[in-house]
């Protein structure tokens, strides 16, 4: 008896000893880390976050920005099947435990133990929870794991569990840019809190642990197991009866998208405004309540995103039917659970074999009916649902394929009959060879005549730039066919060849040097040039011919590459570019070479919409701008912390004023880099593009005041169409990202584009060419030579020239009888008769 009282006292003593040992260790740790513990106290007046919103210059919201989708609320306002629900699903003892749960712990110390050093889940509290996410980082590592310990310890001395619990529901992400329950009950459901079922509350209780693998509408089929584990929890912590639990295990999945959309779609021009506001803010931008207010015209915007929308369409048309997006689609909810992979809903599985069970219940319990379709198409409304639009385009699912129509279902769970007419030009010989039952396609549906037509996302992309030529403000860009479908900035970020679309400004250095205008003549012939490498340099038309000696005006107007890169010769390729470094072209981005003349600079869209602006204004140097000022704070309260201030151009402003007022803002004056004269003649010239040059569809507009130019590269890798009025000036571009060939020149993919907009641009304003200046003056010359013509001379062309740049006078010339007769045949001149 001796021997086992001093076995147990030892053992005793040990285990005392141990336990004192863990203290001191425990005491020691909290010791060293204390002082760098953030104070718990600031959470008493936490400001949960306002976002970043961006609007159009007439007050329109085009974006939101941050931790925006969120609806503070306070306790008592959670309804208390919600709460039950989170308890059960996060952390059951929380109303009973001091912050910390030692039993959750010791799971999470089993797991240390045996990944080596990282914490994967599980331990922790729903105050551990709100401590990590509002005073900490999110890595799992010990240390950080043990201040989240001391942090929950004291969170609870300072607050009540009812504040924590509304800290940490206001806080959590749920998937889908929501943040706290109530921001989920409205994304989710439509509906507010208190008006949620259980299962519902369920649902939304399953997305802390994973807001994406366990979501309603991204993973209908694991969002249903997490669900009804969550509600067979309550069950057996007695916050639900049996009956409840089997009536609702049972329900089927109710959820559906419902996010408030901007006022005007301009996704591409918000991410640089976002962009932006980061630079300058830093992470606060997301959360300080600034308000950017951009340039954008809310009426533009949109007609720039529809026209690029439809061009990009019409050429995908041209160019064939690729096949469906998706092929097998399981119709019902059931069929896509038994092929449902169970990855990470390994501990729901283990609880109970009813988990399962009741998951496929409700799975059949979530059967869809639609009219005009035979049986269950559960799963094809939840595909349709989460599959984005892009543009003009909405997901569908094929229903039935015939002969020559076929049925589909679309997301708004309508069933339509697709025509042989809106799918023949695929050039397949029936519907059945397009696609067939199961199958995703894209479609357009035209509302007003409740009719659809077969379509596809297309492969090649896009970009459209416009701007106000007298300030350069930016009034629409749309830098693809749909941002959700591709993020990528083509308007900002995309550097391509601008082709022939740069040549006004090869032109123009030398028309506003003197050294040539627009009668000047230049030989249309063969050019061969040693370039230093392997092969000689043999550049040629379009068009593959040579049209010997011709004018300026006509060789602009066809667009004539050889004519073109002897006009650079003679300006010499160092004064050329730096005279076009004035319009903002990087010179480190123009080739040192006379493939400059061709369009060889890769530049953007935007690049080239300005530098055609420059020209729309006269010649005043305007920059690209968008933002115009930045606020902070409510509407009624709000701080200016920033106001553009750009320059415009200004014709008719005296000598010395250094200010103009446009539209009840004041500008600085803008330089002037080119002469008007020079600047005119050009315009001039550029209206030949639309009359009988390459840019002739233009003239289905009827406008006598828009002029541009078309531009193709290599291989037809990128079609391109500037042009501009006296109020817009606008450039499209059409290619592909992987800068494949399109086949297809400027005149044919972009300039419909550029016509479609700024057919809608233009649409009941009245025309606006400049007041042509007094220097420029309208002479005859000989078509010919390109010489000046004398009052007693007739015939000629009349062309426009500035009057201090004239062109010589054209030798007179005599009849062959008096060449006869003066013995002077061959010479043509009086000179040699005299």
């Amino acid at each position: 008896m001796t021997l086992f009282r001093t076995l147990v006292l030892s053992l005793i003593g040990i285990l005392v000893s141990l336990a004192g040992a863990v203290a001191l260790a425990t005491i020691a740790a909290a010791l060293y880390f204390a002082p760098g513990l953030p104070d718990v106290r600031q959470l008493e007046d936490f400001d949960l976050h306002t976002p970043l919103r961006i609007y159009t210059r007439d007050g329109q919201l085009m974006g939101e920005y941050g931790e925006e989708r969120r609806i503070p609320v306070d306790f008592q306002d959670i309804p208390e099947p919600l709460i039950n629900a989170l308890v059960a699903a996060e952390d059951q003892h929380y109303f009973e435990h001091p912050g910390v749960d030692p039993r959750g712990l010791v799971r999470a110390a089993v797991e240390l133990a045996r990944s080596g050093g990282t914490i994967q889940s599980g331990g922790s509290t729903i105050t551990m929870q709100v401590a990590r996410n509002y005073l900490l980082t999110l890595d799992q590592t010990f240390t950080r794991k043990f201040r989240e310990i001391l942090l929950a310890l004291q969170m609870e001395q300072v607050l009540n569990k009812q504040e924590i619990l509304s800290l940490y529901v206001n806080k959590i992400f749920l998937g889908h840019r929501a943040y706290g329950i109530a921001a989920a009950s409205r994304t989710y459901y439509d509906r507010p809190m208190d008006e949620l079922t259980l299962a519902e509350s369920a649902m939304i209780a399953g997305l802390p642990k994973a807001p994406s693998a366990f979501n309603p509408l991204s993973n209908p089929e694991r969002s249903l197991i997490r669900r009804n584990w969550i509600l067979f929890r309550m069950r057996e912590l007695g916050f639900i009866a049996p009956d409840v639990y089997q009536e609702a295990v049972q329900a089927p999945i109710t959820a559906q998208r419902h996010v408030a959309q901007a006022e005007v779609e301009a996704a591409y021009v918000a991410e640089m405004a976002r962009q932006y506001a980061i630079e300058q803010f830093g992470d606060k931008a997301y959360t300080s309540g600034y308000h950017i207010y951009t340039t954008i015209d809310s009426e533009l915007q949109p007609l720039a995103r529809r026209t690029l929308a439809q061009g990009l369409l019409a050429y995908d048309r041209r160019h064939g039917f690729r096949g469906p997006e998706q092929n097998d689609i399981p119709a019902s909810l059931v069929e896509a659970q038994e092929k449902t992979a169970t990855e990470g809903l390994e501990e729901e599985l283990s609880e109970s074999p009813e988990i399962r069970q009741t998951a496929r219940e409700a799975a059949e319990r979530s059967q869809t009916e639609v009219a005009g379709i035979e049986g269950d198409v559960s799963n094809w409304v939840q595909v349709l649902q989460r599959t984005p639009s892009y543009g003009l385009l909405e997901p569908a699912i094929v229903v039935e394929s015939g002969e020559r129509e076929m049925r589909v279902l679309t997301d708004e769970e309508n069933v339509y009959t697709l025509n042989w007419e809106g799918m023949k030009w695929t050039g397949k010989g029936s519907a059945e060879q397009i696609a067939k039952r199961g199958d995703l396609i894209r479609v357009i549906i035209d509302d007003e005549e409740d009719t659809l037509r077969l379509s596809q996302r297309p492969e090649a992309e896009g970009a459209l730039v416009a701007q106000q030529p007298r300030t350069g403000a930016i009034v629409a860009l749309q830098g693809g066919f749909d941002f959700d479908a591709s993020k990528f900035n083509r308007a900002i970020q995309a550097r391509r060849q601008s082709g022939s679309i740069f040549k006004p400004f090869i032109y123009l250095p030398a028309l506003n040097d003197g050294e040539m205008n627009a009668a000047s003549v230049v030989n249309d012939a063969p050019i061969v040039i040693d370039d230093g490498s392997d092969s000689l340099w043999r550049p040629v038309n379009s068009s593959r011919d040579f049209n010997g000696p011709m004018r300026l005006r006509p060789a602009l107007a066809r667009s004539r590459n050889l004519v073109t890169i002897r006009i650079l010769q003679s300006m010499g390729l160092g004064y050329t570019i730096n005279f076009l470094e004035r319009f903002g072209f990087n010179p480190d981005h123009l080739p040192r070479g006379l493939s400059l003349a061709l369009g060889s600079a890769s530049l953007t869209p935007l690049e080239m919409t300005n530098a055609y602006a420059i020209l729309a204004n006269g010649g005043f140097k305007v920059s690209p701008w968008y933002i115009k000022r930045i606020e902070r704070g409510e509407e009624d309260s709000a701080t200016e912390v920033y106001k553009a201030d750009p320059t415009a151009a200004c014709r008719d402003c005296a000598e010395g004023q250094e200010t103009v007022e446009i539209d009840g803002d004041s500008y600085r004056i803008a330089q002037r880099i080119a002469d008007k004269e020079a600047v005119y003649i050009l315009r001039d010239m550029l209206r030949d593009v639309i009359e009988h040059g390459t840019g002739r569809a233009a003239l289905t507009l009827e406008r006598d005041d828009i002029v541009g130019k078309t531009g193709s590269t290599n291989a037809l890798r990128d079609a391109w169409f500037a042009g501009f009025n006296g109020n817009i000036a606008t450039a499209v571009w059409v290619g592909k990202d992987s800068n494949q060939t399109i086949a297809e020149y400027g005149s044919q993919a972009a300039l419909p584009i550029w016509k479609d907009f700024m057919g809608g641009a233009l649409e009941g304003t009245p025309e606006a060419w400049p007041e042509q200046p007094e220097t420029v003056v309208s002479m005859r010359v000989d078509p010919d030579t390109g010489l000046r013509m004398r009052d007693d001379e007739s015939g000629g062309i009349s062309e426009l020239f500035d009057e201090e740049h004239l062109p010589s006078y054209q030798p007179r010339r005599v009849s062959r009888e008096l060449e006869r007769v003066s013995g002077s045949e061959g010479s043509g001149t009086a000179e040699s008769i005299f």
